[in-house]
């Protein structure tokens, strides 16, 4: 069962008044589905926000209202301080969508993809040369991208995204499939994006990359947020319900031994340092999938859907356009997409 009391959340507290990201009291209904819930939460700039949930809990659709494709049934949505239904122009034009598929254009040399969209936003053609510098694969710039790695791919969509140097950037599941050392690279990228302000908003089912890369996150389930905090804050919450704090110590015979931390009788761990026998100490901390598992009662692997929270009224048929065509083919406001 779920977690109850770690759950509880403290009342809302307002939004800054520079928030990138600002959302009220959402709720989205599709007939007698309703997908999300009444979710509230904000985002800064300069701040890596995770939205972590199964598949189902409502993660899509919030990213779809919040990146115009869906109206909302009631509450707000706002992106660099434009309102997605009063001023949803204004508020595209603030964003830009890094998403898993990696729909580029293999035929095309990796500059004569980022030349595309830099003439389809209106950016300077400078700027081309300049992202590729920065997400590290100028070297294969000349190159035809069906050559490319999965990360290379993957940094080049990033690379994409950046051309209209949005204040917000949504990320779906941006390591999956790269390997350890792209996935590193990726991160890196990130975190020097929210350093030079821009708000990233992640969605991912991976733990662990949330817990180092996010600065707060929110935990969903069915169409609510359950908890959100920082991925310390939360961890803490739970270990503080957790009956005793233990750490297993590894010796230089390579034993391996639990020890109470809130037993005083128990010496064994200062013997140990005493003698210069200890090779490393764990905490028994518990992890952000721990909390998550908490939280829904259920791990993120426990999938029992498709990828998508609900098909809706306004989802394409297959073959139809996806609900991010707007991101990959821009527009100009006021104009045909």
């Amino acid at each position: 069962m779920p977690d109850q009391t770690l759950a509880a959340q403290d009342p809302p507290v307002p939004p800054p008044p520079d928030a990138a990201v600002v959302v009220e009291d959402l709720v989205k209904r599709f007939g007698d589905v309703e997908a999300v819930r009444g979710i509230s939460f904000a985002a800064a700039p300069g701040e890596v926000f995770g939205l972590l949930g199964h598949n189902g809990a409502g993660k899509t659709t919030t990213i779809r209202i919040l990146t115009g494709r869906s109206r909302p049934t009631s509450g707000t949505a706002s992106v660099g301080g434009h309102d997605l239904v009063a001023d949803r122009e204004a508020a595209r034009a603030e964003l830009n969508l890094v998403f898993e598929d990696q729909n580029l254009y293999l035929r095309l040399t990796g500059r004569e993809n980022l030349a595309l969209f830099a003439q389809l936003y209106g950016a300077p053609p400078e700027r081309v040369d300049a992202l590729l510098r920065r997400v590290g694969i100028e070297h294969a710039a000349g190159r035809k991208v069906k050559t490319y790695s999965t990360g290379m791919k993957q940094r080049l969509l990033l690379a994409r995204a950046l051309v209209n140097e949005p204040r917000v950037l949504f990320l779906d599941e941006p390591t999956r499939g790269l390997d350890p050392l792209s996935a590193r690279t990726l991160r890196e990228i990130v975190r020097d994006l929210a350093a030079a302000g821009t708000a990233v908003v992640i969605t991912t089912h991976d733990m662990t990359e949330a817990d180092e890369l996010c600065d707060r996150v929110a935990f969903l389930a069915e169409g609510r947020v359950v908890a959100l905090d920082t991925p310390r804050e939360l961890k803490l919450s739970l270990a503080a319900r957790r009956a005793g704090r233990h750490a297993r110590v590894t010796l230089d015979d390579r034993s391996e031994h639990e020890v109470p931390l809130d037993d005083p009788a128990d010496r064994r761990l200062t013997e140990w340092q005493a003698a210069g026998r200890v090779l490393a100490v764990h905490s028994d901390e518990p992890t952000l999938a721990d909390v998550f598992v908490a939280l829904a009662g259920r791990g993120l692997d426990d999938e029992d859907g498709d990828d998508g929270d609900d098909p809706g009224p306004d989802a394409p048929s297959d073959g139809a356009r996806k609900w991010w065509h707007w991101l990959v083919w821009p527009y100009r406001p006021g104009g045909r997409r």
